[in-house]
């Protein structure tokens, strides 16, 4: 099941206030756009669309779709979850949604749907909440709206061009701003809640029990010896790499195994093993990935080898293993203590989202026959038709602006070189 969890206020969906221009660049570079300009659907004239939402989903925006406790949902925050669901989907590889995918009894497409509606509910009871709690907006919250919004007029000339613009991620103007406040309400909110003053602000050790036994959090450096040639995979029938390398000679392996375990007598009996730990890492490690990770790894449960993540994780903090062979080699590991300041805002968050779940609860989640009649694929199909003419539409005002500049420094170096002409002109009559 998708879930709420990747609804954190401090990173907005939107993500339009970081500029989502940078990614409409002049001239239309490939990979500039994720609009998926092969879509099958006709072409959009954007001058004929009223609602963003009924021209793309077959409702009008300010539909209601549900409601939570007494307050309205309305379709254009719902589509808008919709769409940011999707995209995010895509963005982990796929080519194509599998929208009838079985999900345990439901599809795919309804299981967004579903998904979206909470995270819509839940801005929603946001900023309700905001309202019963005495919250007010950070200081100069509104005034930075206010200024990236007329930057935004600038650039792209016009109100009409501004509104469209919204359009790529699925959102209206008003909508972005009931947005753009309704998470700084939350952070305000996550504050009071979970802040340093609150009573219930995060202990280092809640902190690091959160970050190793919810998240598998880990760190670790190890010195290790290869027993294979990382240049030379083994392959399977099909010609396919199968993760495992050719062994070296038995010689070599042997040396290899005399070397880890002379480095672990010396650990052993040093008076500062960390010390030296990174002395003789330094020196001997033929870790591919030591110049990148030279202060160890951090990983999580799973993603590294198991005879690696076993011993790690039996180790304490600042503890050395014995020798550990694995697929690579000869392994000598050092566990690292976390910095529970790295994952304290992960711990808020994830309280604050206990909150916002809470209210679902408490205030209940109930949808209308609009709800009912909203095909996720098709809006798909149909905001990939508007987003493409949107597209289309701001690269032209770049490409103008951009053509009007440069005719007007033509312009001006004419003039300047007209000047320069006249006056040797004259310097020669004189």
């Amino acid at each position: 099941m998708i879930t709420m969890k990747r609804l954190l206020a401090s990173a907005l969906a939107l993500a339009l206030a970081a500029g989502l221009l940078s990614g409409c660049s002049k001239g239309g570079e490939e990979g500039s756009s994720s609009v998926d300009s092969s879509s099958a659907q006709e072409p959009v004239d954007l001058a004929s669309v009223t609602d963003l939402y009924l021209e793309t989903a077959g409702v009008s925006g300010d539909t209601v779709v549900a409601t939570v406790g007494e307050h309205e949902v309305t379709a254009d925050s719902l589509l808008y979850w919709l769409y940011y669901n999707v995209d995010y989907m895509m963005q982990m590889g796929l080519t194509e949604v599998p929208w009838d995918t079985d999900m345990g009894g439901t599809t795919l497409a309804r299981n967004l749907l579903e998904a979206s509606l909470e995270m819509a509910a839940s801005y929603c009871l946001t900023y309700e909440m905001a309202i019963k709690e005495g919250v007010t907006l950070p200081e100069g919250a509104q005034e930075e709206l206010d200024a990236y919004l007329e930057e935004l007029a600038q650039e792209l000339g016009s109100q009409e061009a501004v509104e469209h613009y919204f359009w790529l991620s699925m959102a209206t103007r008003e909508l972005f701003e009931q947005l753009y406040l309704s998470s700084n309400y939350d952070l305000q909110l996550q504050e009071k809640y979970f802040g340093p003053d609150s009573g219930n602000y995060p202990t280092d050790a809640e902190v690091l029990s959160y970050a190793q036994d919810e998240m598998g959090i880990y760190r670790a450096k190890h010195i290790l010896l290869l027993t294979h040639d990382m240049e030379k995979p083994i392959t399977n029938e099909e010609g396919v790499a199968t993760g495992e390398y050719e062994p070296l000679d038995d010689a070599t392996i042997a040396e290899q195994k005399a070397l880890a375990d002379q480095l672990l007598v010396q650990l052993r009996g040093a008076e500062d093993p960390v010390a030296l730990f990174d002395e003789l890492m330094n020196q001997y490690s033929e870790d591919p990935g030591l110049a990148a990770n030279p202060d160890g790894y951090t990983t999580q449960v799973g993603q590294m080898v198991s005879e690696f993540e076993e011993t790690a994780l039996a180790l304490k903090d600042g503890e050395i293993s014995d020798v550990v062979e694995s697929g690579y080699g000869y392994h000598i590991i050092l566990r690292l203590p976390l910095d529970p300041a790295d994952y304290r805002d992960t711990v808020v968050a994830s309280r604050m989202q206990e909150k916002r779940e809470g209210w679902l609860e408490e205030y209940g989640l109930e949808t209308t026959q609009a709800y009912d009649q909203i095909d996720p694929e098709a809006f798909s199909e149909k905001a990939a038709a508007v987003q493409q003419a949107v597209y289309e539409e701001i690269l032209a005002i770049q490409q103008a602006k951009a053509d009007e500049e440069a005719s007007s420094g033509s312009s001006s170096q004419s003039a300047s070189a007209s000047g320069d002409s006249a006056s040797a002109s004259g310097s020669g009559e004189s």
